[in-house]
């Protein structure tokens, strides 16, 4: 399997081959994103956000696994991943939506409280959804690159956290420091951060379910240089 600064060397090289589309990609997401962030109130947004852009968020990443099977990457293929996907992003928006409930709530009524006891329960409420967040970095990839149910998609994002802690605990925090420096150009976020992460999540999940495929790579690489090296001899 592909060590993690890898997959995140062969991100960005596949970005510049395909920067015009990806960003084609992200702009049509943030179309949606934008107009919710800047006039309606915190609340709503989190509501639509489950309703909207991850449907959106789904058609890209459906978008690049079709063009890693020969179609073309276009905004049309994007729209017709999220209607086809509308369902189980849906579902896992409202999922990261009650997540962010809960972790708002917490920090409001024991956060507020100043007392030691109630920061460590919310210390320890913040430790739960970033695990439970984290442990469904694979759930949309599932559902495109195996054709899973999402509950399905789900269970089994959960049982790939615990097989490969390190690797998805490092994958996401890699994802999220990409858009945190995306997000520094405020229009580079906008722009960029949904066709990044279609291209880098495909990568990541792709090299976990399809691990063979690396160390075939690695072998043929290392076969190939040593008979470089034989005919270097001769």
């Amino acid at each position: 399997m592909k060590k993690l600064n890898e997959v995140l060397i062969g991100t960005g090289s596949e970005i510049y081959r395909e920067i015009i589309p990806l960003t084609l990609l992200g702009l049509t997401g943030s179309a949606v994103l934008v107009p919710a962030i800047l006039f309606l109130p915190a609340t709503l947004t989190l509501l639509l956000l489950p309703l909207i852009y991850m449907p959106l968020l789904f058609g890209s990443f459906y978008a690049y696994h079709r063009k890693t099977e020969g179609q073309k990457l276009s905004v049309r293929r994007m729209l017709a991943g999220a209607t086809k996907g509308f369902a189980p992003a849906f579902a896992l928006g409202l999922l990261m939506a009650l997540l962010g409930v809960i972790l708002w709530s917490t920090w409001w009524y024991y956060g507020g409280r100043g007392s030691l006891a109630g920061r460590a329960v919310a210390i320890f409420q913040t430790y739960f959804v970033a695990m439970a967040l984290i442990s469904q970095f694979y759930t949309l990839q599932l559902v495109i690159q195996r054709e899973m149910g999402i509950v399905r998609a789900m269970g089994e994002s959960v049982k790939l956290f615990f097989r490969h802690p390190a690797y998805t605990i490092g994958a996401f925090f890699q994802a999220v420091c990409v858009g945190v420096m995306l997000a520094v150009t405020v229009v580079g976020f906008f722009a960029l951060f949904g066709g990044m992460l279609a291209v880098y999540s495909h990568k990541a999940v792709h090299n976990v379910l399809n691990p063979d495929e690396a160390e075939e790579t690695e072998e043929g690489q290392e076969a190939g240089g040593a008979v470089y090296a034989g005919r270097e001899r001769l």
